[in-house]
């Protein structure tokens, strides 16, 4: 009978993989934020990675004309193959790769890509390589599948970023592989295309798998990013419509695999999707046409003003800021003038003034306790607005 009673008290807890998946520091500060925003207070957002500009009105408008047939039916697990075929036709006229359109899924955003691609290929006790600081749900995405995660302390003298020597060094019997995210969240950092291929390169010689996360891809500035694609066709690429083409509540992006896992990545699929969401999918074809493209590169120019606008601001008020974002659309910033506990100065500078931003320690543990995120996701006028009131939160400290 006690036996019995053990069981049942078993069967009532959460598994145990939950409890080493960290939490995501900054939904507690956007809960705030929004308590605060009801009871009347005027929140100005720096926190969450989300552009503030609406989804373009072709992408609306293609969704709309597939909802209002009303066959709205499962697609391929794999997705739209017509929808396939535009992201494979992307990849060349954008960086002169050719990709079959076999090896691309369509998946219920970055996410459902890098559930994909991590069930696919890793094993339960092997090892991922990533940088400190990176975001934290690809951790956790590692811990969900029973693997672990070497996360390598990077700073701007790699520009926040591994290299084939930092990959060579920490490579262990149970590493599986390497993800390098380019541009970076949160220090909006590229990785150089020499850089990229040596990394690949390396991984490749030590027998492992390389996972490139791209979502941030087409919000660079200055110079373009280039895809691991350009280098080899043996490895995992993550993307969205997310970010760029301005679809986060869409909830739909896309995942490239290597031969040898087509396979496995559509039938895994098959039973955890099913299929990504139908309108989302009729609406992404709309986010390939010039329209759409023009719409999008002025936003991009627009990013890149607000960049140079905060990044001035903030390092005017004495953070710093070790390296300045190429891409992305956040700015990583030591505070360590101001305090030594980033996560109270995110929380009291929310109460105080009313302004959310990130705290360093939802991204690592490399010096997480100094840093804060500031995403650049509204207005100029906003994030001015934002400034003065940083400054004067400062200055009472």
């Amino acid at each position: 009978m006690r036996a019995f009673y053990e069981r049942t008290a078993m069967a009532g807890k959460p598994a145990t993989r939950t409890r080493i998946i960290s939490p995501f520091y900054v939904m507690d500060l956007l809960h705030r934020a929004k308590q605060l925003e009801a009871m009347g207070r005027d929140i100005i957002h720096m926190e969450i990675g989300e552009p503030d500009f609406p989804t373009p009105n072709p992408i609306i408008d293609a969704g709309i004309r597939l909802l209002q047939t009303g066959q709205v039916k499962y697609t391929p697990a794999a997705g739209l193959p017509e929808l396939r075929a535009k992201i494979a036709a992307f990849y060349q006229q954008r960086y002169g790769v050719n990709i079959a359109k076999e090896k691309i899924f369509v998946t219920p955003g970055a996410s459902g890509a890098f559930l994909l691609a991590l069930s696919a290929s890793l094993n339960a006790g092997e090892t991922l390589l990533m940088a400190d600081p990176c975001y934290p749900c690809n951790s956790n995405f590692v811990s969900l599948f029973d693997g672990k995660t070497n996360t390598v302390a990077v700073d701007a003298s790699t520009h926040y970023q591994l290299t084939s020597t930092l990959i060579r060094q920490h490579w262990t019997p149970t590493t599986k592989g390497v993800l390098i995210a380019s541009p970076s969240n949160p220090t909006g950092t590229l990785i150089a295309p020499d850089d990229l291929k040596l990394a690949i390169q390396a991984v490749n010689a030590l027998g492992g798998c390389f996972y490139s996360d791209e979502i941030y891809h087409g919000l660079v500035y200055g110079h373009d990013a280039v895809t691991a694609l350009t280098y080899s066709d043996e490895v995992f690429v993550i993307n969205s419509f997310s970010k760029y083409f301005g679809m986060t509540g869409w909830r739909i992006g896309w995942l490239v695999v290597p031969d040898a896992f087509i396979e496995a990545t559509e039938k895994l699929a098959q039973n955890i999707f099913i299929a990504t969401s139908t309108h989302s999918q009729y609406a992404a074809l709309a986010a390939f046409d010039n329209e759409t493209l023009a719409e999008l590169e002025l936003r991009r120019a627009e990013f890149a003003n607000r960049r140079d606008f905060l990044y001035e601001q903030l390092s005017g008020l004495g953070f710093n800021i070790p390296a300045k974002p190429e891409g992305a659309f956040y700015i990583y910033a030591d505070c360590r003038r101001f305090t030594e506990d980033s996560f109270k100065f995110a929380l009291d500078f929310l109460e105080a003034e009313g302004v959310a931003i990130t705290p360093g320690k939802d991204f690592g543990r490399h010096e997480a306790h100094l840093t804060l995120r500031f995403a650049y996701t509204t207005s100029i006028d906003r994030m001015a607005e934002a400034m003065q009131r940083l400054e004067r939160f400062i200055n009472k400290r």
